[in-house]
């Protein structure tokens, strides 16, 4: 069911007042004296947001500065269902407002160690970022465009924006998707993909794989057998390159659909400057014999989805993005506008267009917008995912090494944990037929710190700037970092960070990180894995001793939140005769906590049979493998002797899905 919400907050912005509410806010009248705080926030992502509010929890002013009218970017613009690996490596504020959004649903209470929710509607998500805005008193400015950035020596002293705003602060914060701040101070950057000779990676530039490829061969001529009429729309020219190139080819970008079946939906729109032949790929791959999936209808809450790209064609925007991160405002919103024309169109061909099957039509349209989400426009998201812009290079750079766990850093503001991830960044030809490139999809063997170096600039470019969104990555590890709970993670340690800058009077570089870490702690983040659990006894499907199988079980890192080295799963075969058993070695008789994890995937079983072996005697618990991923799930507790009688036994009877087994935990009660 969804929930509904009216309530409206009332922020002040100096003698303004600016409107909050779930719906587009109305812009304020911006005075002509420049606005003064210690800390200006520049992007009203949900990285902005949480930085500001720590920054208020710390008794600090602030300011949030959002060059369009949409807050919360990714957050509130369709990503509902939040890719976050590990999601017990969520603490600080980010934590809190995934327990928020469970308060939200259920109108209980919000404490420390209050359950969370990672699947949510947009405007839920809108609606707890208002409160925390509201309740910390922030100010924020809609329709700001930077324009200029002034500075003495390495400092920023004010920045201006397009609308004649000036913005003056002690302490600044890019949190922008595209490091537009950065850039206009002076920061060094890139974008695109290195080689992997660069960092000694193996997975980075260019990636011909398997991912989200086309499994049978589709013509990619105007005309079918012949090269000399030129190539389909969005299909390059040039040969591939050998894997491991670099390139300045960035990954491909789309909305985040919230789609619903209700009966009163808003049907897909054919947007003005339809194209079919943005589409006759799509339409010689369904001829070739593809039958879906065109996109994924992960289910959100109120009969809601967040729908992202699927498939070897689907709603990435495949290759038409490479201006973007560069691109001034205007040239952006028109690559914003052909993103949105060609997804809309993509929807309208695939619930319309007679030349396709009658089973994919009717099962498109069987799906359409929602009447109470972006009423603004039209049911459509605002918020394009820009999944990778530019990236800052600063001292400490993350790579796929850190990502794995061969390098850590000795100075965590925050753990990411998502499977190192990319996007295809280019269609091209190989052999006659289209491929796809540039797809990547490596787990990581457990969450990994974040350096405090990477979200700062070389001392030398500027000395009082955060960036913990376009942070100092590598293109691949910034795969696994850029996820919405970690761009939180990392905001609010930046604002925690520019805070202890102001008390001490000294460069963002020379902050202390005695006492950075120790605030950090002070406000729950989590700083390294696995964090301590008081008699925990943990058994992995890799351990030495304790896992019995019987059937045929598969090894396997494809998706991420698994604990220790990998998982398995039992191939969604042999139902009844896969099964799998973990026995501990529990050091003496009581009262155990006992859970199971797994990693979650909307192919997994729903219906997964396990049997907790205790000293009472066998209670059979069934867990719902679609959900819940990446963490900890309780399964009871129960007595146990001392020794290897007890254990825990996942089944696959009756199951309808793929079955995971990862690990399970006893902790003394």
């Amino acid at each position: 069911m969804s929930v509904h919400l009216s309530r409206r907050h009332v922020l002040r912005i100096g003698g303004a007042t600016l409107v909050v509410t779930a719906a587009a806010p109305a812009l304020p009248a911006l005075a002509a004296a420049a606005v003064q705080a210690d800390l200006v926030v520049y992007g009203g992502t949900a990285a902005g947001l949480v930085a500001a509010v720590q920054a208020r929890r710390m008794g600090r002013t602030v300011v949030v500065v959002q060059p369009g009218t949409h807050l919360g970017g990714l957050t509130t613009g369709g990503l509902g269902f939040t890719d976050s690996g590990v999601k017990e490596s969520i603490g600080g504020i980010a934590g809190e407002f995934y327990r928020r959004v469970y308060a939200k649903y259920n109108g209980t209470a919000v404490t420390p160690t209050s359950p969370a929710r990672f699947t949510f509607e947009p405007h839920v998500a809108r609606a707890v970022l208002d409160d925390l805005l509201a309740e910390a008193g922030v100010p924020v400015y809609l329709g700001a465009r930077l324009s200029s950035v002034t500075r003495s020596g390495s400092r920023i002293t004010e920045l201006a924006t397009e609308n004649g705003q000036v913005f003056r602060g002690l302490m600044y914060v890019d949190a922008g998707y595209e490091g537009d701040l950065m850039d206009r101070a002076g920061v060094s950057w890139t974008v695109g993909r290195e080689a992997n000779t660069e960092y000694g990676e193996t997975i980075n530039g260019v990636q011909l794989r398997d991912k989200h490829q086309f499994d049978r061969p589709v013509d990619p001529y105007v005309v079918a057998g012949s090269p000399a009429s030129g190539l389909l729309p969005g299909i390059s020219a040039s040969p591939v390159a050998p894997n491991g190139t670099a390139d300045e080819r960035v990954q491909a970008y789309n909305f985040r659909m919230c789609l619903t079946r209700d009966a009163g939906r808003i049907p897909f729109p054919k947007p003005a400057g339809y194209d079919p032949a943005e589409y006759e790929l799509l339409r010689r791959y369904i001829d070739a014999g593809y039958a879906g999936p065109f996109f994924t209808t992960q289910g959100v809450g109120g009969g809601k989805t967040d729908s992202n790209n699927n498939g070897a064609v689907s709603t990435d925007f495949i290759g038409r993005n490479y201006a973007y991160p560069t691109a001034g405002y205007a040239a952006r919103e028109a690559i914003v506008a052909e993103h949105r024309t060609y997804q809309q169109g993509l929807m309208w061909f695939l619930a319309n267009d007679p030349r396709l099957p009658a089973p994919v039509r009717t099962a498109t349209a069987s799906w359409g917008l929602p009447v109470d989400e972006f009423t603004a426009s039209g049911g459509w998201p605002p918020q394009l995912y820009v999944r990778e812009a530019r990236r800052m290079r600063s001292a400490y750079v993350m790579t796929e090494r850190d990502c794995r766990g061969s390098a850590r850093a000795g100075d965590p503001v925050g753990l990411a944990s998502y499977t190192m991830d990319s996007h295809n960044c280019q269609r091209v030809v190989v052999g006659g037929a289209v491929r796809n490139e540039g797809d990547v999809q490596t787990g990581v063997p457990a969450p990994f710190p974040i350096s405090y170096r990477s979200i700062v600039p070389a001392p030398a470019q500027c000395t009082n700037l955060l960036v913990p969104v376009c942070l100092a990555a590598s293109h691949i590890a910034y795969g696994s970092i850029r996820m919405e709970p970690v761009f939180m993670i990392l905001a609010q340690s930046a604002a925690t960070a520019a805070v202890l800058a102001i008390d001490a009077a000294v460069p963002v570089q020379q902050v202390g990180y005695p006492a950075l870490e120790a605030r950090l702690r002070q406000d729950g983040q989590l700083l390294r894995w696995p964090p301590a659990v008081t008699g925990e006894i943990i058994v992995d499907n890799a351990a030495a001793s304790g896992v019995t199988r019987a059937g045929t079980w598969v090894r396997s890192t494809a998706t991420s939140g698994f604990y220790g080295p990998d998982y398995e799963h039992d191939g969604n075969t042999a139902k009844g005769v896969n099964r799998l058993r973990f026995t501990p070695a529990l050091p003496t008789a009581g009262s155990y906590a006992v859970s199971l994890r797994w990693t979650a995937h909307e192919n997994r079983a729903g219906n997964v049979p396990v049997d907790v072996v205790h000293s009472g005697g066998t209670t059979t618990r069934t867990v719902d493998q679609r959900v819940s991923g990446g963490q900890w799930v309780p399964l009871g507790t129960f007595t146990f002797a001392a020794g290897s009688a007890g254990s825990v036994l996942i089944r696959t009877e009756s199951t309808t899905g793929y079955v995971v087994a990862d690990a399970v935990r006893f902790v003394p009660a």
